[in-house]
């Protein structure tokens, strides 16, 4: 009798990848997505049903595309809820039912015919009951925070710094500038002497229960049953922090992601280079075209940021006393419960060289060569954009481990400048200046130039990320082939 072959498909490696429902997370992943499916992987990626329906709206929908197969899963929330406008509800809503729908899911993928069977699974970090499914089909879980090295050791450290009466903070007096400002921070293994403000800001609370505060910890301490912690950076940027968390994690810095998509994936249609949840304004690249090299300050601070009308004015009036050219990105939904209105005197003085778009394909604006600047809210997904591009920038983080990031960029490595919390347009206008003209400012530049080819050799063949991805895709066959067995003989017994 003639053996039945096997479906090339079914003799493929299945990834199922899952990340948290906001567009930060959702874009790593998505180019974690790309590279797997580039080294011969069938790929799963998950997300919920309102990300797909914002994308489909933007313009920027998950379609089916080569080995990339796309599953939705409810969020538990109702269809009018604002979600990223009260982050801890959506967090609450995944932490109750995010794993019960992936469970669903995983159980529906088992009996999908011609697709092979679930290798392993990658999650969010903040997704850690998936853990306890990935036990339960037999299956390794790789746990990808999206977060720096830095921010991820910083909530790591949380229950530490409890201990050490740092934290939760006394009383409301802890949060004056003065208190927040003075060093004072220096166990946290693989880090510099922190002030309390350089954590990040879900630390910084007086009420241990609150939500985020009690994520932070149960989130990082979940990481520690998975078979592997990947993080999106390299090895030379973050190697002290990386060297202490490798003492309680297998851990694996794979980064920048996209840079390494850019290098190993031939995407010729550019598909899911800017995953964004908002319609992109190309005209602005056009725009860019009429600048000098490195002349135009770009000015974006993230899909979550909202400012007070206040502070909204102040980012104006700074960038208009500037005298230097701008790209701003005003969100709809920027200020606190209004729509953004910015005053007519404004947009005259600055409409020879200023220009304002509700969103921008960021990862070519940065790459543009009129683009000298970047006043970013210090997420890591625009601070590694920024590297990739060698473009300095000035920080204003908003919130999370933005802090964090913030410190590191200015301070550690010399890549940035510090904007103050209160935002002053006289400050913001100064460090404008300084940041596209000044000595300063190239100086920085050139440092983050360095830094932005260092980036591009961790990717490439040799290089550390590429390495690193190489040992943990090794690694994780191995637990996967010893799971499966003892699955098998668990059955048989």
């Amino acid at each position: 009798m003639e053996s039945q072959s096997i479906p090339v498909d079914q003799q493929r490696p299945h990834a199922v990848l899952f990340p948290f429902p906001l567009q930060g997370h959702i874009k790593p992943f998505m180019n974690l997505a790309k590279i797997l499916s580039n080294r011969g992987f069938y790929v799963t990626f998950v997300s919920t049903e309102f990300v797909q329906k914002r994308l489909a709206e933007s313009g920027g929908g998950l379609t089916q595309h080569d080995s990339i197969t796309f599953e939705t899963v409810p969020d538990g929330l109702p269809p009018q809820h604002g979600r990223t406008q009260n982050i801890p509800e959506l967090f609450k809503s995944m932490e109750d039912n995010g794993h019960i729908h992936f469970h669903e899911l995983m159980e529906k993928l088992q009996n999908l015919p011609n697709v092979p069977p679930v290798t392993f699974i990658v999650t969010d970090g903040l997704l850690s009951k998936t853990q306890d499914i990935a036990n339960q089909y037999g299956v390794p879980r790789v746990a990808f925070w999206t977060t720096s090295a830095c921010g991820f050791m910083a909530y790591f450290s949380m229950p530490l710094l409890i201990n050490k009466g740092y934290l939760p903070l006394k009383d409301e007096s802890c949060l004056t500038s003065e208190y927040l400002d003075e060093p004072r921070i220096s166990c946290i293994p693989g880090m510099p002497q922190l002030r309390l403000r350089d954590l990040p800001s879900f630390c910084l609370v007086t009420d241990s229960s609150d939500i985020m505060f009690r994520n932070g910890i149960s989130q990082t301490q979940g990481t520690l049953p998975a078979a592997a912690l990947i993080l999106n950076t390299f090895d030379e940027l973050e190697g002290p922090v990386l060297e202490a968390l490798s003492v309680h994690f297998p851990v694996y810095a794979i980064g920048p992601l996209l840079l390494s998509q850019s290098f190993h994936c031939n995407d010729k249609d550019g598909s899911f280079d800017e995953l964004s949840m908002w319609k992109e304004e190309s005209s602005c690249l056009t725009w860019l075209d009429t600048r000098k090299p490195s002349s135009v300050m770009y000015v974006c601070l993230g899909s979550l940021a909202v400012l007070s009308n206040e502070e909204l004015l102040e980012f104006a009036w700074g960038l208009a006393s500037s005298n230097q050219s701008f790209l701003w990105v005003v969100r709809t939904d920027i200020v606190h419960g209004e729509s953004a209105i910015l005053p007519k005197e404004f947009i005259e003085e600055t409409k020879n060289r200023g220009m304002l778009v509700g969103w921008a394909p960021q990862i070519k604006v940065l790459s543009h060569p009129s683009v000298g600047g970047f006043l970013t809210h210090s997420g890591w997904n625009s601070t590694l954009e920024s590297i990739s591009a060698g473009v300095p920038m000035m920080c204003w983080p908003f919130f999370a481990e933005q802090q964090t990031n913030a410190k590191f960029v200015c301070e550690e490595w010399g890549i940035g400048m510090q904007v103050n919390k209160k935002v002053k347009r006289e400050e913001l206008a100064m460090l404008v200046r300084n940041l596209i003209k000044g000595e300063e400012g190239g100086e920085m530049r050139r440092k983050i130039g360095k830094l932005k080819e260092t980036a591009k050799r961790a990717v490439q063949k040799g290089g550390s990320s590429n390495n690193n991805l190489d040992k943990l895709l090794s690694q994780i066959f191995l637990k996967s082939m010893h799971q499966m067995i003892v699955q098998n003989v668990e059955a048989d017994s």
